[in-house]
C-alpha cells in the first residue's frame, strides 16, 4: 500500500529532504563492512508542517526517527496513540503500522531520519527499551542539531564513497546521543563551562581595556546571541555586566592599595570618562570611590 499523505501543495517553507537512490543503497551501503551496520535511506527537515499527515497501514521496510524541536503532532503506532510536544522524539520500528502528523492549531517543527542495517532493529530496541510509549523525552541541544546539519550537508554535495561513509558514521554518533542523553549533555557542559572559564580568563587579562560584546563571542567561536545566553546562564550576568564587576573589582584593590586619581584608574580600566567610572562604582558597590577609599585605603 502507498504512502497517504496530505499537505500543503507547495510543501512547507524552509523545507530539507534528501532520498538516496535506491542504487546507492543497493550497490554501496548494504555491502560496505561500514554502512552496512547502519545506514540512512532518507533524511529531511520540516519546520511548522501545518496538514503534514503520513499513514502508513503495512509500515515500511525502515526504522524511522523524528524529532520534534517546536508546536505538537501526535502518532498512532501500531494500536498505541501519543502525543508529541517540543523536545521529543518518536522511534517507530520497521514493519510497523503507523500514522502520524501534525497539529492542526500549533504544527510541529521536526528533524526525521529513516534508516536500515544489520544492527538497526538492535538500536531501535535498545531506544525503547526506556521508552515503550515510542516516545522518550529529548532535551535541545544544540550541538545533536549540528551532526544532523552535518549528516544532511554532505549527502548534499553527493554520494561519494567517503561521502557515505563519513555521514553514517557520524549517524551512529547522532544515534548515540538519542540513546545516551546524560553522557551526550555532559559533553556539552564541560564544553560550555570550558568556553566560559576561557572567557572570563581573557575578560581578566583585558580588564583595562575597552572591549566588546561582539569580541567575546568571537573569542568563544559563538553568535552573539548563543554566546550571551550561554554565558549568562553560567554565571547569573551578561558578559558585558560580568566584565565590569571585573573593572570594579580591580578599582578597589587601587582604591586600597595606590594613591593614584579617580580619573588614572578610570584610564587605566579602559574608560574614558571618570564620570560615568565613578556612577558604575557607585551603582554596584552602593558607595561613591571616594568614600570608599577613606574606609578601606591601606596606604598612608
Amino acid at each position: 500500500m502507498k504512502d497517504k499523505a496530505v499537505r500543503k501543495r507547495e510543501g512547507f517553507e524552509g523545507q530539507r529532504l534528501i532520498v538516496l537512490p535506491r542504487k546507492i543503497q543497493n550497490e554501496f551501503l548494504v555491502n560496505d563492512p561500514i554502512t552496512q551496520q547502519v545506514y540512512i535511506t532518507d533524511i529531511g527537515y520540516y519546520p511548522k508542517a501545518r496538514f503534514h499527515h503520513v499513514e502508513r497501514a503495512q509500515g515500511i521496510s525502515q526504522h524511522i526517527i523524528i524529532y520534534c524541536i517546536n508546536g505538537h503532532g501526535w502518532a498512532e503506532i501500531g494500536k498505541k496513540k501519543i502525543e508529541v510536544a517540543p523536545s521529543q522524539f518518536m522511534a517507530i520500528p520497521a514493519h510497523t503500522p503507523h500514522r502520524y502528523g501534525s497539529d492542526a492549531d500549533d504544527p510541529w517543527t521536526i528533524y526525521w531520519i529513516h534508516f536500515k542495517g544489520q544492527i538497526s532493529q538492535y538500536i531501535v530496541d535498545l531506544i525503547l527499551k526506556n521508552a515503550p510509549n515510542y516516545k522518550p523525552t529529548l532535551a535541545y541541544n544544540a550541538n545533536r542539531i549540528k551532526l544532523f546539519d552535518e549528516i544532511y550537508d554532505n549527502l548534499e554535495k553527493g554520494y561519494s564513497d567517503d561521502t557515505l561513509k563519513y555521514v553514517n558514521m557520524t549517524f551512529q554518533h547522532f544515534l548515540s546521543s538519542l540513546l545516551y542523553e546524560d553522557k551526550f549533555n555532559n559533553q556539552e557542559a564541560e564544553r560550555e563551562n570550558h568556553v566560559v572559564e576561557q572567557t572570563i580568563e581573557l575578560m581578566q587579562k583585558r580588564v583595562g581595556e575597552v572591549v566588546s560584546l561582539n569580541e567575546f563571542a568571537d573569542f568563544a567561536n559563538l553568535s552573539v546571541s548563543h554566546f550571551s545566553v550561554l554565558f549568562r546562564n553560567k554565571t547569573g550576568y551578561s558578559p558585558i555586566e560580568y566584565f565590569n564587576h571585573l573593572k570594579i573589582q580591580k578599582a578597589c584593590q587601587y582604591l586600597t592599595f595606590t594613591r593614584m586619581s579617580i580619573k588614572e584608574m578610570a584610564i587605566l580600566l579602559g574608560i574614558e570618562d571618570q564620570y560615568y567610572f565613578s556612577r558604575m562604582f557607585a551603582k554596584l558597590m552602593d558607595i561613591p570611590p571616594t568614600e570608599y577609599r577613606k574606609r578601606n585605603q591601606l596606604v598612608p
